[in-house]
């Protein structure tokens, strides 16, 4: 069956984006009839319907609301107060520039500039009052009380990330169960409580208020976790979630340590039918040719400044390993000295390292290297949104290494994707199994608009260089 929203991410992403979209409607619509020229309510409305009014609003509330996506304003990352004012003022003058030049081909009667400026300043004013809402109304909904099954450094990890996550903010962990009947009554730790683990999970729900179990607990075989009383819980009606459904949810990954089969072969996702398979492709082949026609003459630059740099070849071929752990050959902008293995032996690309040029670094950083990628995409290779493809002797290291390694080979590999908008620059064992549970998250629950996410994140992740190769 296809799907447009697969998972939460795409779709708390897009759902802000046609909010801020609508505001910024709103206020363009707001300047318009405060310029306007109007003897009563009823000429003012019709004025405000007239083509050339509406373009300019709908022209204002698209370029604006793209823009919150490309400077990074959705990610829900730790953004400081300095870097977010930066962004914001950026999206302003660009935005406004952008959409006075539209309108100055639209036929609106009146002055573009007095029309983009007060939008702006209605935009400021209604953004304060949006977001004052949005926090009354979380003030009257109240916190989402939540209880941790275990004790282990699972849980408080669980914890820490309830604590830290600016999506979690209106949930309040309220204690802790453990699994072994041993530990003592009742002990605080950091402000949570430790419960008796005698006591039975339906009455602390009960006493507590609790709208949520966590089960932070990797082996649940055995009797250590009470599975009875979780099952009674939730016939109650209380939503239960194990450590990789907590973490799929709360940081957009598939943790590989606490994963089972059983839940990769009874949960939802991993949609790939015809319609979905289909849908891609086009999505493929548009998106490329449509970059291909844009980038052609930063592809020409790039080409002529490569060969002036370093002696060697302009483009540079590897084998790759893509859909159903078949070889290709990768081609990418050479960033590298030629003699960058000469030994013979695969080495992943490490930060800063001596093998690249001086060109080579910039390409790398600004992701021009991966232009002529998008050939292989037109080929069919690869797509424009997917796991990025490894060498086929990485692939040999890594699935002897990595849990269900080879499920990123079900899906065609990426000319950019979750693992890269999602995580930093990285080139060891750690970080391979860190970027393959995102690549884990993308395959489960790939659709149409997390490709479009991933997309619109990458441009941020180029811009103020957020993430690597």
């Amino acid at each position: 069956m296809f799907r447009v929203f697969q998972h939460r991410s795409s779709g708390t992403h897009f759902v802000e984006l046609i909010a801020d979209g609508l505001l910024c409607f709103v206020a363009a619509l707001l300047s318009a009839a405060t310029l306007a020229q109007a003897g009563s309510t009823y000429s003012m409305l019709v004025q405000l319907a007239t083509p050339g009014i509406l373009l300019s609003a709908l022209t204002f509330a698209l370029v604006m609301a793209l823009l919150y996506s490309f400077v990074g304003l959705y990610r829900h990352r730790n953004i400081g107060l300095m870097p977010m004012f930066v962004r914001i003022a950026f999206t302003f003058v660009v935005g406004g520039y952008i959409t006075y030049l539209t309108i100055k081909y639209i036929e609106y009667d009146g002055y573009a500039s007095r029309l983009v400026g007060l939008a702006l300043v209605y935009l400021v004013a209604g953004l304060a009052v949006y977001r004052g809402l949005a926090w009354a109304v979380r003030q009257l909904v109240g916190t989402r009380r939540v209880l941790i099954v275990g004790t282990g450094p699972d849980a408080q990890q669980v914890w820490s990330d309830l604590r830290a996550g600016e999506q979690w903010s209106s949930y309040e962990v309220v204690g802790f169960v453990p699994t072994a009947e041993q530990v003592p009554a009742v002990v605080s730790r950091d402000g949570a409580t430790v419960f008796d683990g005698r006591r039975r999970l339906v009455d602390l729900v009960r006493e507590h208020r609790i709208n949520e179990i966590i089960v932070a607990v990797r082996e649940q075989r055995g009797g250590g976790v009470p599975m009875e009383q979780l099952l009674d819980c939730r016939i109650g009606g209380v939503p239960i979630m194990d450590l990789a459904a907590f973490y799929e949810r709360a940081k957009a990954e598939v943790p590989v340590d606490s994963l089972k089969a059983s839940w990769l072969v009874y949960g939802d996702g991993f949609v790939q039918g015809g319609l979905r398979q289909a849908s891609k492709r086009v999505f493929d082949v548009a998106s490329s040719s449509l970059l291909l026609i844009l980038a052609a003459p930063v592809m020409l630059l790039t080409a002529v400044v490569i060969r002036l740099d370093s002696p060697g070849p302009v483009l540079y071929r590897q084998e790759r390993v893509g859909l159903g752990g078949r070889s290709f050959q990768c081609i990418k902008f050479r960033s590298m000295r030629t003699d960058a293995e000469k030994d013979g032996v695969a080495r992943w690309a490490t930060k800063n390292d001596s093998r690249i040029t001086r060109v080579g670094a910039f390409i790398r950083k600004t992701r021009i290297d991966e232009l002529p990628q998008l050939f292989s995409v037109l080929a069919g290779e690869m797509s424009m949104v997917g796991p990025r493809p490894e060498r086929p002797s990485f692939v040999a290291q890594l699935r002897e290494q990595i849990p269900y390694y080879d499920l990123r080979h079900t899906v065609k590999p990426g000319l950019t994707g979750w693992a890269q908008v999602r995580y930093a620059y990285g080139a060891s064992l750690e970080d391979a199994r860190k970027k393959h549970q995102f690549d884990l998250y993308y395959v489960k629950n790939n659709s149409v608009l997390l490709d479009l996410q991933v997309l619109i994140e990458t441009v941020s992740v180029v811009l103020f260089r957020e993430g690597a190769h």
